[in-house]
Protein backbone atom coordinates (compact mmCIF):
# COMPACT_ATOMS: atom_id res chain seq x y z
CA UNK A 1 0.00 0.00 0.00
CA UNK A 2 1.12 3.46 -0.75
CA UNK A 3 2.35 6.03 1.62
CA UNK A 4 -0.37 8.34 0.56
CA UNK A 5 -3.23 5.65 1.05
CA UNK A 6 -1.97 4.83 4.09
CA UNK A 7 -1.87 8.54 5.26
CA UNK A 8 -5.60 8.89 3.88
CA UNK A 9 -6.98 5.58 5.85
CA UNK A 10 -5.02 6.72 8.74
CA UNK A 11 -6.60 10.34 8.70
CA UNK A 12 -10.49 8.92 8.24
CA UNK A 13 -9.89 7.74 11.69
CA UNK A 14 -11.99 9.43 14.74
CA UNK A 15 -8.91 10.56 16.81
CA UNK A 16 -8.42 13.00 13.95
CA UNK A 17 -10.97 14.61 13.31
CA UNK A 18 -11.16 17.96 13.35
CA UNK A 19 -7.37 18.37 13.11
CA UNK A 20 -5.05 21.06 10.96
CA UNK A 21 -3.72 19.27 7.85
CA UNK A 22 -0.42 20.04 9.59
CA UNK A 23 -1.38 18.56 12.89
CA UNK A 24 -2.71 15.53 11.25
CA UNK A 25 0.73 15.18 9.39
CA UNK A 26 2.65 15.48 12.32
CA UNK A 27 0.53 12.82 14.24
CA UNK A 28 0.98 10.06 11.36
CA UNK A 29 4.83 11.16 10.96
CA UNK A 30 5.10 9.52 14.38
CA UNK A 31 3.54 6.39 13.62
CA UNK A 32 5.36 3.30 13.33
CA UNK A 33 4.14 0.38 11.14
CA UNK A 34 3.17 -3.15 12.58
CA UNK A 35 2.01 -6.04 10.83
CA UNK A 36 0.53 -8.86 12.38
CA UNK A 37 -0.59 -12.13 10.37
CA UNK A 38 -3.92 -14.06 10.48
CA UNK A 39 -4.42 -15.67 13.73
CA UNK A 40 -2.26 -13.86 15.90
CA UNK A 41 -2.58 -11.19 18.15
CA UNK A 42 -2.70 -7.35 17.99
CA UNK A 43 -2.40 -7.58 21.93
CA UNK A 44 -4.18 -9.76 24.54
CA UNK A 45 -6.12 -9.12 27.68
CA UNK A 46 -4.62 -8.40 30.56
CA UNK A 47 -1.32 -7.14 29.18
CA UNK A 48 0.32 -3.73 29.59
CA UNK A 49 -1.61 -1.32 27.48
CA UNK A 50 1.93 0.36 25.67
CA UNK A 51 0.68 1.21 21.63
CA UNK A 52 -2.36 2.53 20.71
CA UNK A 53 -3.14 1.36 16.93
CA UNK A 54 -4.60 2.36 13.56
CA UNK A 55 -5.73 -0.19 11.46
CA UNK A 56 -4.78 0.66 7.60
CA UNK A 57 -5.43 -3.12 6.49
CA UNK A 58 -7.44 -6.02 7.53
CA UNK A 59 -9.21 -7.00 9.84
CA UNK A 60 -9.67 -7.26 13.42
CA UNK A 61 -12.04 -9.46 16.45
CA UNK A 62 -11.88 -7.18 19.86
CA UNK A 63 -12.40 -10.28 22.38
CA UNK A 64 -13.27 -10.36 26.58
CA UNK A 65 -12.61 -13.70 28.13
CA UNK A 66 -15.31 -13.56 31.46
CA UNK A 67 -14.08 -14.98 34.50
CA UNK A 68 -14.91 -18.73 34.13
CA UNK A 69 -13.31 -18.57 30.52
CA UNK A 70 -15.59 -17.74 28.42
CA UNK A 71 -15.14 -15.81 25.16
CA UNK A 72 -17.43 -12.70 24.34
CA UNK A 73 -16.89 -11.28 21.07
CA UNK A 74 -17.24 -7.34 21.65
CA UNK A 75 -17.02 -5.77 17.83
CA UNK A 76 -14.85 -5.64 15.10
CA UNK A 77 -12.51 -3.30 13.20
CA UNK A 78 -11.06 -2.53 9.98
CA UNK A 79 -9.00 0.21 8.04
CA UNK A 80 -9.44 3.51 10.16
CA UNK A 81 -10.45 2.39 13.32
CA UNK A 82 -8.29 2.89 16.29
CA UNK A 83 -7.54 0.51 18.53
CA UNK A 84 -6.09 0.46 22.66
CA UNK A 85 -6.74 4.06 22.81
CA UNK A 86 -6.60 3.26 26.86
CA UNK A 87 -3.10 3.65 26.79
CA UNK A 88 -2.95 7.15 26.38
CA UNK A 89 -5.81 7.77 28.91
CA UNK A 90 -5.03 5.65 31.81
CA UNK A 91 -2.26 3.09 33.16
CA UNK A 92 -4.90 0.14 33.41
CA UNK A 93 -4.24 -2.97 30.96
CA UNK A 94 -5.43 -3.80 27.61
CA UNK A 95 -9.15 -4.77 28.75
CA UNK A 96 -9.46 -7.22 25.92
CA UNK A 97 -7.45 -9.01 23.02
CA UNK A 98 -7.56 -7.64 19.47
CA UNK A 99 -7.54 -11.32 17.38
CA UNK A 100 -6.28 -10.72 13.52
CA UNK A 101 -9.06 -12.30 11.18
CA UNK A 102 -7.27 -11.52 8.08
CA UNK A 103 -2.97 -10.36 7.62
CA UNK A 104 -2.95 -7.17 8.96
CA UNK A 105 -1.38 -4.24 8.70
CA UNK A 106 -1.54 -1.04 11.02
CA UNK A 107 0.22 2.15 12.81
CA UNK A 108 1.53 2.12 16.38
CA UNK A 109 2.25 4.85 18.63
CA UNK A 110 3.97 4.26 21.84
CA UNK A 111 2.40 5.34 25.10
CA UNK A 112 4.69 8.13 25.87
CA UNK A 113 4.71 9.36 21.65
CA UNK A 114 0.78 9.72 22.16
CA UNK A 115 0.63 11.24 25.39
CA UNK A 116 3.13 13.91 24.17
CA UNK A 117 1.22 14.22 21.07
CA UNK A 118 -1.99 14.95 22.75
CA UNK A 119 -0.26 17.75 25.23
CA UNK A 120 0.92 19.36 22.12
CA UNK A 121 -2.40 18.97 20.16
CA UNK A 122 -5.34 19.36 22.62
CA UNK A 123 -8.32 17.97 19.98
CA UNK A 124 -6.24 14.70 19.91
CA UNK A 125 -7.19 14.43 23.63
CA UNK A 126 -10.62 15.12 23.17
CA UNK A 127 -11.30 12.89 20.52
CA UNK A 128 -9.39 10.40 22.30
CA UNK A 129 -11.99 11.10 25.64
CA UNK A 130 -15.00 10.91 22.85
CA UNK A 131 -13.87 7.19 21.66
CA UNK A 132 -13.89 6.45 25.04
CA UNK A 133 -17.26 8.00 25.55
CA UNK A 134 -18.45 6.29 22.30
CA UNK A 135 -17.49 2.63 23.26
CA UNK A 136 -18.77 3.08 26.78
CA UNK A 137 -22.17 4.40 25.51
CA UNK A 138 -21.81 1.02 22.80
CA UNK A 139 -21.58 -1.44 25.56
CA UNK A 140 -24.39 0.75 27.48
CA UNK A 141 -26.53 -0.04 24.25
CA UNK A 142 -25.67 -3.81 23.90
CA UNK A 143 -26.48 -4.64 27.60
CA UNK A 144 -29.63 -2.53 27.14
CA UNK A 145 -30.52 -4.45 23.84
CA UNK A 146 -29.57 -8.39 25.91
CA UNK A 147 -32.25 -7.10 28.82
CA UNK A 148 -35.00 -5.50 26.59
CA UNK A 149 -34.76 -7.44 22.84
CA UNK A 150 -35.64 -10.85 21.78
CA UNK A 151 -33.07 -12.96 20.47
CA UNK A 152 -34.28 -12.59 17.20
CA UNK A 153 -34.07 -8.47 17.38
CA UNK A 154 -30.67 -8.85 19.06
CA UNK A 155 -28.93 -11.34 15.93
CA UNK A 156 -30.93 -8.61 13.35
CA UNK A 157 -29.59 -5.13 14.96
CA UNK A 158 -26.36 -7.05 15.09
CA UNK A 159 -26.28 -7.51 11.18
CA UNK A 160 -27.49 -3.82 10.36
CA UNK A 161 -24.68 -2.85 12.58
CA UNK A 162 -21.93 -4.80 11.05
CA UNK A 163 -23.62 -4.04 7.31
CA UNK A 164 -22.72 0.23 8.45
CA UNK A 165 -19.18 -1.24 9.36
CA UNK A 166 -18.44 -3.18 6.77
CA UNK A 167 -21.00 -3.47 4.15
CA UNK A 168 -20.34 -4.08 0.40
CA UNK A 169 -22.40 -4.01 -2.23
CA UNK A 170 -23.23 -7.57 -3.90
CA UNK A 171 -25.54 -7.73 -7.16
CA UNK A 172 -28.58 -6.63 -5.11
CA UNK A 173 -27.52 -7.58 -1.89
CA UNK A 174 -25.25 -6.76 0.62
CA UNK A 175 -21.97 -8.87 1.53
CA UNK A 176 -20.96 -8.38 5.32
CA UNK A 177 -17.22 -8.19 3.91
CA UNK A 178 -15.29 -9.96 6.81
CA UNK A 179 -15.04 -13.45 8.31
CA UNK A 180 -18.25 -13.76 10.49
CA UNK A 181 -19.56 -17.35 12.06
CA UNK A 182 -22.56 -18.69 13.59
CA UNK A 183 -20.52 -18.81 16.97
CA UNK A 184 -19.30 -14.73 16.33
CA UNK A 185 -22.66 -13.77 16.03
CA UNK A 186 -23.64 -16.03 18.92
CA UNK A 187 -21.45 -14.16 21.62
CA UNK A 188 -21.88 -10.96 20.27
CA UNK A 189 -25.84 -11.23 21.03
CA UNK A 190 -25.82 -13.26 24.32
CA UNK A 191 -27.45 -16.69 23.19
CA UNK A 192 -25.97 -19.87 21.61
CA UNK A 193 -24.94 -21.60 18.47
CA UNK A 194 -28.23 -23.06 18.38
CA UNK A 195 -30.19 -20.24 17.83
CA UNK A 196 -28.54 -18.03 15.33
CA UNK A 197 -28.73 -21.58 12.96
CA UNK A 198 -32.19 -21.80 13.72
CA UNK A 199 -32.84 -17.73 13.33
CA UNK A 200 -30.69 -17.68 10.27
CA UNK A 201 -31.85 -21.03 8.67
CA UNK A 202 -35.66 -19.50 8.75
CA UNK A 203 -34.24 -16.05 7.45
CA UNK A 204 -32.29 -17.93 4.15
CA UNK A 205 -35.48 -20.00 3.60
CA UNK A 206 -37.58 -16.44 3.53
CA UNK A 207 -34.98 -14.59 1.32
CA UNK A 208 -33.70 -12.05 3.41
CA UNK A 209 -30.11 -13.42 4.00
CA UNK A 210 -27.59 -15.90 2.12
CA UNK A 211 -25.32 -17.70 4.33
CA UNK A 212 -22.10 -19.35 2.89
CA UNK A 213 -18.50 -20.48 4.83
CA UNK A 214 -18.08 -17.11 6.98
CA UNK A 215 -20.37 -14.85 5.20
CA UNK A 216 -23.70 -13.93 5.57
CA UNK A 217 -24.90 -11.52 2.93
CA UNK A 218 -28.49 -9.20 3.25
CA UNK A 219 -30.74 -10.00 0.64
CA UNK A 220 -33.78 -7.67 1.74
CA UNK A 221 -32.37 -5.58 5.10
CA UNK A 222 -35.66 -4.00 5.27
CA UNK A 223 -37.19 -7.06 6.47
CA UNK A 224 -34.33 -7.09 9.73
CA UNK A 225 -35.13 -3.02 10.11
CA UNK A 226 -38.85 -4.12 10.27
CA UNK A 227 -37.99 -6.57 12.95
CA UNK A 228 -35.69 -4.31 14.88
CA UNK A 229 -38.85 -1.82 15.45
CA UNK A 230 -40.58 -4.71 16.68
CA UNK A 231 -42.22 -6.18 13.87
CA UNK A 232 -42.98 -10.43 14.87
CA UNK A 233 -42.00 -11.60 11.56
CA UNK A 234 -38.90 -10.53 8.94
Amino acid sequence: MLADEISEIVASSPILANLAPVETQMFIAQGRPRRASKGSFLFQQGEPATSFYIITEGRIRLVQLSSDGQQITLNYFGPGNGLGIVVALSNMPYPASAEVLEDTAALAWDRVTTRELMLRIPQLALNGMEMIAGRFARLQGLYLEMATQQVEQRIALTLLRLVRQFGKRVDDCVLIDMPLTRQDLAEMTGTNLYNVSRILRKWEQAGTVRIGRKQVILCRAHDLIILTEGSSKP
